[in-house]
């Protein structure tokens, strides 16, 4: 076949090269002959072969044609010639962008991350975030950049090619092109599924179909999987195969044969596929050569792809081709065609064409907008098809309006706002009711989100403000937003409520459509705000023309007569209506889209009542659901009154209504206002002299609606921080919502950015002004940074600040009032003076002295002072407070700034007017002054307190005469009664205080009194106890004495110290019973958990085994590859108790089946009940038996029992242990072999210790946990291998335990933390006894195994060298079996402590020697730079350093098993002190050689039978190399301090088994350093019959099932253990705010914090990481768990 085809290519080149010929016809013969055979296999298709016959048979010959020349030389020149300075790389999903904050134009603008790195934004503020897909880098276009376009890489070069290759390539690629694309074009949109276009059809047709599955968004992976197994009878592995090809490619192949078979499989799947979804699957049956020219007709696609790269001619050429038109033909070009086409091809083919349209049009600007005319010609009908398609938008055309919507010249010269809004109008139509306003009831989500789409488009196109308006630019604008303000009609008052009376709402209605597009608009909304600003004619006309939208809007339902309304001598005529009997909308984007223009340009208004009538109407919405008079209907209004205030909506809802009220309260008579207000919020009869009714329900409503009046009536009057209402500027007003926010408490910069409204740029303005009123905390090792807010900042702090939640104002108002009461200050909270309303809004405060003002306020504090307490409250009375202090305030400055004649605001004069004539009558200032006297209200005290200051002030500024004057003496006067209230106050609050010490100064001394008396009464038995107190303090003294003359610090030998033991009573968690530990008594456990553990391994390279069914666990291999770690909390139960709990936890959890299991009842876990650590075992405690030496038999052993004869000893007694049940031993050169059996015994012997059958079975059921989780195995209580486990784990726990204080820099002793102090004491003595549970003999054999290593004559043939044991393993595991060598049938003896202390001594000096012939042995291969005599100062230094780790592990050891207390020393981090201490407490020489030389007759013919071994022979000869001393401390690998450093290594990263270029999933393993293709099934491993995913099975050898991974583009720390269990956890990076950014959502930039990474890496050390996960999933308990098997 292969050989055809390159005849074949010899052929056609032939051919082509003939300039008779035509290049179409012979181009398409061609395809016609070779496609179909080259792609005849496409249910098992073999790409690399397909690929090469492509090559050769057509792509190939068609380069030579088309260059002239060899294509790779052509190529060649051409990249030489020069580049692009435009970068155009498409952005995969989940690929980092960065976005300069500083530069980019608006936030769309991005950078790859090479470019990135290469460009002046690196050092900007930047962000960064992962991609959706689709994107494509902006580097080199000017309009997207304010400063720095270019990147080094892209600098501007000559991008065009040479004058005599672009003739070249016009005259050839204008021949080839044309016909390529057309053949693309054709077969992407070719309708016939069984037939190909004529001039493809050169064969008979054959009878050979495919049936093809397509993707869609509806059918879940496993729906896709079922059906295909039940129709096609399929297995699961090929069922998966097809699925992820189908979701990968669009399409796929799933059956081959005859059209009727392939109809049948068809019709099968759709069948099964409906069985599963509403919908079937999309399956159609093509012909075989329709699906081998639409698959060739992609892969063009790719070669034109991968030209166009090389050359800007070959952009130009195929622009101009794909946008050229048939003359005389309506029918679109063929990039339009291809468009309109897109929502009907497959992923793949979509694939192509978006990345075709980046690498041509995107990179030729003048094409470009020319691409963007087509787009907005045909944009409707494509995002109609959108919309009405499955797939999402990232696979859609329409995602490509960022790339031109958010160029400022192409919006410019289209009318794309205007195509924006008819688009919105025409796929929207379906949502409208009778009325035509939308109503979302029964919508679908997924349609509206694709609606969503067309409306960030219109943000796209707002976001660039023009510099330069034109007439035409005018027009244009004008028009899009006469278009904009019909949908917002259809949105004024939409989704009308009624208040439900009697029977509550049945089912809420959809509310969160209508929110969510509104939350859509904001930005649209104030953007179009901000272009209208831009122009003061188009200003007028939008101002215009919004009004009489409005006014259309409002006209309706006006027919009704005007009632009328009369208080204080004023009357309002109104149309009747009421918010709680009639229909109201909180949807009113007109009426505050003109409130937003008319603060633009103040203009002449009429009808201003109708204007305000809706806002308020919506307030009064909002005071009546807080009045619980809407109980009845339901969540989903109180849902969008929250969205109504919240910080997402505000600025277009709530905001604008509250400016709407202050345009009103401009514009409008005052009290013609207020009554408005009072006959709105339905409070006529609440202030008028008629009774109000008894009813509490309604007292308590009229309260409240009251409460809400007064606040709307502050913020009409006190919120001024709005740019057009006053002269403040936007940071004035980011500054003042900062300064509350922080007034509340002090808060992360996360946390006020979320309660900041986002600008159309995505940017809240915080950095700007955040530094001018708060200073920035550092975060400790967990936490993150907070803002606090300066102090010269909270003298601008407003108790009735407009944005505050009911909760933020608690908490506010009690923060203020306790920080004052702290600075010993009075609590007033008086509201600071507001800045000048604008001219335009300067009347706003004429509703202040207003005639209805003062009877409300009066009305409210004569309730007070009459103690009516049904109809009035403590909140209503504070806001009467507030309004009386802003009244005030505001005459205050006023008379500061003009002369008394000239100041109309006469605030004082009326309330300090009567009320009325009659004799009973008040004015205000009397009632404050009655006010005082109110028991209820002794909190407001200094709040009245301060304004009777103010009304005294103001009359004092109101008498003055001259201005001048009026601002010298007032100020100085308002300094001195200052000054005087607050002397007045701290003279009230030192008297208090004074009088306070003096009473307590008298309690003190009646008491002193009292216990004279006493004493005085009873002399005698007072003195007789002291006498007795002191005479037993003098003999404690002596006894300390004479201990500290006897006492040793020694561990081992003769001298050994006596054991430090106490009474140990411990009380049970779970019963709250004390119990003192004894031997005989009923078992106590501490919690534990056993796991395994390579957190000191030394080489990861090596393969663990998953399973111990074989594995020989009693010598640890120096590498320490795993090892088994027990860990305790602490917490002590009774057995029973413990047993008790287990049995109703697993009771429990198996009525919980629903609830996925934080642990695994089956393998014994559990929480612990007091701090719920998990654990999967418990520590039976057993009491230290102390043990004294008496010195004289000690003195005398020594006489007689060396090393020498202490193996003689030994070996004898082994040696007649042996004669029946072991292989006899050869007995070389160890002495008399006439030895007694006996002898060992004449040294001491005492009985064994007894056990109470309790803590025999948790000993029993102790070890055998062990044995199970080290080894991975059934339990079996009766395995030889149990007690070496429990040796091990003995061993490897205090070597972790010394690494870990060793790292932190602790000292040996006296750092532990209880619970690890508990836990090693606890497992040292239960290894040391659980030797008791097993049959002697098994220890003896494990005994005489161990010994092997150290002693060549008992040496086996699975005995290991010297070289490849872990000495201190040998050390403990000998140790603790060595009191087997005193077992007796007939009694059960274990050694006297004289012969404990010497077997001790002599077990771990010969460890020792062996142990530094390691050392010294594992070092040779490093010292060859030595030609002769290695240096004794550097051996010396080799040892010394090499054997501090086994010192210190065995100072821990002894000291947990003997109780002997350790130096002074080893109390403290020295370390010259401490290796002599750790000598001497181990009976060791300050200069080990010296152990040599004192025992060298013995330790002679050892040395010379250890370096016999092979292993070492190879060691010594360097032909090997063994682990050298000391071990390599183990950390978390290393991390680049920038966290953009790992996003590049990622982007780098290429999946090892998978050729696509998918973007992955990139992990980071923290304990080797891997990086590991996560979540995919390409890397998934099947591990003992399971799948798991890469991470799951790199855990289990990299970490023995507990890992750490990084999770690169996420910025997360994911901690796994098995393959069942995992949890988040804070990445190590923060940035310059101190907080982490898991997803990087808010992009800021990352740097690595040394004590977070540090914290981690002691997670893993204490081997804490399981008990991390397990608290994490206690806390995040859910129903549907992650698969963390396949992560």
């Amino acid at each position: 076949m292969y050989l055809f085809v390159c005849l074949s290519m010899g052929y056609f080149l032939l051919q082509w090269c003939d300039e008779r010929f035509d290049f179409q016809a012979t181009f398409l013969q061609c395809l016609a002959k070779h496609v179909p055979n080259i792609y005849s296999a496409e249910m098992d298709p073999l790409v690399e072969k397909q690929e090469e016959m492509v090559q050769a048979a057509i792509l190939y010959p068609l380069e030579c044609y088309l260059f002239g020349e060899d294509p790779d030389i052509f190529l060649e020149k051409l990249q030489q010639s020069g580049t692009s300075q435009l970068c155009g790389k498409v952005f995969k999903g989940g690929e980092t962008t960065y976005s300069c904050r500083d530069c980019a134009v608006d936030p769309t603008c991005v950078l790859c991350i090479d470019c990135f790195q290469n460009s002046i934004h690196k050092n900007h503020r930047y962000k960064m975030h992962s991609s959706t897909g689709g994107g494509f880098c902006d580097c080199g276009d000017t309009e997207a950049w304010k400063a720095g376009p270019l990147c080094t890489k892209h600098e501007p070069g000559a991008s065009s090619s040479p004058k005599e290759v672009r003739i070249l390539l016009e005259d050839f690629v204008g021949q080839v092109f044309p016909s390529v694309i057309k053949y693309i074009v054709d077969m992407l949109i070719w309708e016939e599924d069984k037939e190909l276009p004529v001039e493809l059809t050169i064969r008979e047709k054959v009878d050979s179909y495919y049936c093809v599955l397509f993707n869609d968004e509806h059918h879940s992976y496993d729906h896709v999987i079922y059906s295909l197994q039940r129709a096609l009878g399929c297995e699961l592995g090929e069922a998966q195969l097809h699925t992820t090809a189908i979701d990968k490619e669009g399409r796929r192949a799933v059956k081959a044969g005859h059209y009727a078979s392939c109809q049948e499989a068809k019709e099968e799947i759709k069948r099964h596929s409906e069985n599963v979804s509403q919908r079937p699957l999309h399956v159609e049956v093509l012909h075989a050569d329709v699906m081998a020219h639409q698959k060739f007709a992609l892969r063009l696609g790719s070669w034109l792809n991968k030209l166009m790269s090389y050359s800007s001619d070959f952009r130009q050429i195929f622009c101009q081709i794909c946008l050229k038109e048939e003359a005389g033909s309506e029918k679109p070009c063929f990039i339009s065609k291809l468009m309109l086409w897109d929502a009907r091809l497959h992923k793949g083919a979509r694939k192509v064409l978006h990345e075709l349209i980046f690498s041509s049009f995107f990179m030729e600007m003048e094409y470009k907008k020319l691409f963007a005319v087509e787009f907005v010609k045909y944009y409707k009908a494509l995002q109609k098809e959108y919309i009405s398609d499955d797939h999402d938008r990232v696979l859609s055309v329409t995602a490509l309006s960022v790339q031109m919507f958010t160029v400022p010249t192409l919006v410019c010269t289209q009318n794309v706002i205007t195509t924006i809004t008819e688009t919105l109008l025409e796929v929207l139509p379906e949502y409208l009711d009778k009325n035509d306003k939308f109503n979302f009831q029964g919508y679908s989500q997924d349609k509206l989100n694709r609606v969503y789409a067309v409306i960030y488009d219109l943000r796209y196109v707002l976001v660039s403000k023009p510099t330069v308006w034109t007439d035409r630019l005018r027009e244009r604008f004008l028009e899009g937003f006469v278009s904009f303000l019909r949908i917002l009609t259809c949105m004024q008052g939409m989704e009308e409520i009624k208040r439900q009376i009697g029977q509550h709402i049945e089912v809420d209605p959809d509310w969160e459509a209508a929110i969510a597009i509104q939350m859509q608009l904001k930005n649209i909304l104030l953007m179009f705000q901000e272009w209208c600003a831009c122009d003061e004619e188009l200003l007028l006309r939008s101002y215009r023309e919004c009004h009489k939208a409005v006014m259309r809007c409002s006209t309706n339902g006006r027919s009704r007569e005007k009632t009328v309304f009369h208080l204080c001598g004023h009357t309002l005529e109104s149309r009747p209506y009421r918010v709680s009997a009639d229909p109201v909308s909180i949807h009113l984007p007109l009426s505050r889209t003109l409130a937003g223009l008319k603060l633009l340009k103040p203009l002449e208004e009429f009808q201003v009542e109708l204007l305000v009538e809706y806002p308020l109407r919506c307030l009064v919405l909002v005071a009546q659901v807080a009045a619980e008079m809407w109980r009845r209907n339901g969540l989903s209004l109180i849902s969008q009154v929250f969205y109504y205030q919240d910080v997402k909506c505000r600025e277009e809802m709530y905001d604008k209504d509250i400016i709407m009220l202050q345009i009103g309260a401009s514009l409008m008579d005052p009290n013609q206002f207020l009554l408005l207000i009072l006959q709105r919020y339905e409070l006529a009869d609440a202030f008028k002299k008629i009774k109000p009714t008894k009813d509490q329900d309604l007292i308590k409503q009229y309260n409240v609606l009251i409460e809400e009046m007064l606040q709307i009536l502050i913020y009409v009057v006190g919120e001024r921080y709005v740019p057009g209402i006053s002269n403040v500027t936007k940071e004035d007003v980011i500054m003042r919502e900062i300064i509350h926010l922080l007034c509340i408490e002090p808060m992360a910069h996360s946390a006020i950015t979320k309660s900041l409204p986002e600008n159309e740029n995505n940017e809240t303005g915080l950095e700007n002004v955040i530094d001018k009123v708060a200073t920035f905390k550092k975060p400790g090792v967990s936490g993150h940074g907070v803002y606090e807010l300066k102090d010269e900042c909270l003298k601008e702090f407003n108790m009735f600040f407009y944005h505050y939640t009911k909760t933020q104002h608690s908490k506010a108002e009690h923060t203020q009032k306790k920080r004052r009461k702290q600075e010993n200050r009075d609590e007033a909270l008086p509201p600071p003076p507001p800045p000048d309303f604008s001219p335009a809004f300067s009347n706003v405060v004429r509703i202040l002295n207003c005639d209805v003002m003062m009877h409300i306020l009066r009305t409210l504090l004569q309730r007070a002072v009459e103690l009516e307490t049904h109809l009035w409250t403590e909140a209503m009375i504070q806001m009467v407070l507030h309004l009386l202090s802003l009244g005030l305030l505001e005459e205050k400055q006023q008379l500061q700034k003009s002369p008394e004649e000239e100041v109309t605001f006469d605030f004082y004069h009326k309330a300090t007017r009567m009320g009325s004539s009659a004799l009973n009558a008040v004015n205000v200032l009397m009632l404050l002054e009655k006010l005082k006297r109110v028991p209820q209200l002794e909190a407001q005290k200094d709040t009245v307190n301060w304004i009777l200051q103010m009304f005294d002030m103001v009359k004092r500024l109101r008498e003055k005469s001259s201005l001048a004057t009026i601002g010298a003496t007032s100020s100085s006067e308002a300094t001195k009664g200052d000054e005087s209230s607050q002397d007045k106050e701290k003279a009230e609050r030192k008297r208090k205080a004074e009088a306070a010490r003096l009473h307590r100064q008298k309690i003190m001394a009646q008491m002193s009194a009292l216990q004279r008396n006493f004493i005085e009464t009873h002399k005698l038995l007072y003195e007789n106890t002291l006498e007795v107190q002191g005479k037993d303090d003098a003999i404690m003294e002596e006894e300390s004495i004479s201990s500290a003359i006897d006492y040793s610090r020694i561990a081992l030998g003769p001298k050994r110290g006596l054991s430090v033991t106490e009474k140990e009573v411990l009380t049970c968690i779970l019963c709250q019973e004390e119990q003192e530990v004894k031997l005989e008594s009923a078992a106590m456990v501490l919690s534990a958990c056993v796991q395994k553990s390579t957190a000191l391994t030394q080489n990861r390279s090596r393969i663990l085994e998953l399973s111990g069914d074989t594995l020989d666990p009693l010598f640890m291999h120096p590498d320490l590859p795993c090892g088994t770690h027990t860990g305790s909390c602490g917490h002590v139960m009774h057995a029973a108790c413990w047993q008790k709990y287990f049995e109703a936890m697993q009771l429990n959890f198996r009525q919980r089946l629903h609830v996925e299991q934080i642990f695994d009842l089956e393998n014994g876990e559990y929480l612990c009940p007091l701090c719920k650590s998990l654990c999967n075992t418990v520590i039976p405690i057993v009491p230290l038996q102390a043990q004294k030496i008496n010195s004289e038999d000690a003195e005398a052993v020594s006489q007689i029992l060396s090393l020498a004869r202490w193996l003689e000893i030994v070996t004898v007694r082994i040696s007649g242990y042996n004669k029946q049940n072991l292989p006899p031993f050869t007995n070389k050169g160890m002495g008399n072999s006439a030895l007694e059996f006996h002898s060992i015994l004449s040294f001491g012997v005492q009985s064994s210790a007894k056990y109470s059958s309790s803590i025999k079975e948790m000993l029993i059921l102790f070890a055998t946990t062990i044995y199970r989780v080290g080894l991975k195995v059934a339990p079996n209580e009766a395995d030889s291998r149990i007690p070496m486990m429990t040796w091990s784990t003995c061993a490897f726990t205090i070597q972790c335990i010394e690494n870990l204080l060793e790292t932190e820099g602790k000292p040996l002793f006296g750092s532990l933390q209880n619970r690890q102090h508990s836990g090693l004491k606890a497992l040292v003595q239960f290894a040391a006894a659980q030797r008791t549970t097993s049959p002697q003999v098994l220890i003896q054999k494990h005994l005489i195994r161990l010994l092997g290593v150290l002693l060549p004559n008992f040496k086996g043939e699975d005995t290991p060298s010297l070289l490849e044991v872990d000495m201190f393993h040998v050390l403990v595991g000998a140790v603790l079996s060595f009191p087997s060598l005193y077992w007796e049938d007939a009694v059960d003896l274990q050694p006297s402590s004289v012969s404990s202390a010497y077997n001790h001594l002599y077990l771990f000096h010969l460890t020792t020697l062996a142990h530094i012939m390691q050392i010294i042995i594992s070092s040779l291969p490093f010292y060859h730079c030595f030609s002769q005599d290695i240096p004794g100062w550097l051996v010396w230094d080799c040892v010394k350093k090499g054997i501090m780790p086994y010192l210190r592990c065995a100072a821990l050891f002894f000291h947990y098993l003997l109780g002997v207390s350790p130096p002074e020393e080893l109390l403290q981090v020295s370390e010259e002190g401490q290796f002599k201490a750790l000598c001497s407490y181990l009976s060791l020489p300050t200069n080990l050689f010296l152990l040599f030389h004192e025992y060298w007759d013995t330790v002679n013919p050892l040395l010379q039978r250890w370096c016999a071994d092979p292993v070492v022979l190879s060691c010594l000869k360097g032909k090997s190399i063994a682990i050298r001393y000391p071990r390599k401390r183990n950390h978390l690998i290393e991390l680049p301090e920038d966290y953009s450093c790992l996003l590049n290594q990622a982007s780098q990263f290429r999946c090892p088994r998978s050729s696509d270029d998918e973007q992955k999933h990139p992990v980071l393993c923290l304990f080797c350093g891997a990086m590991l293709c996560s979540q995919n099934t390409c890397c998934q491993e099947l591990v003992n019959g399971e799948e798991l995913g890469a991470c799951t099975s790199h855990a289990l050898q990299c970490g023995a099932g507990v890992c750490m991974f990084l999770k690169i583009r996420e910025c997360k720390v994911v901690l796994i253990e098995g393959k069942t269990r995992g949890c988040l956890y804070p990445a190590p990076y923060l940035d310059e705010y101190g907080e982490t950014d898991p997803g990087l959502k808010r992009g800021n930039p990352l740097h690595l914090c040394q004590e977070r990474y540090r914290k981690l890496h002691l997670l893993w050390q204490q081997h804490c990481i399981i008990e991390e996960i397990a608290r994490s999933q206690e806390t995040n308990q859910i129903f549907f768990g992650f698969n963390w098997q396949l992560l």
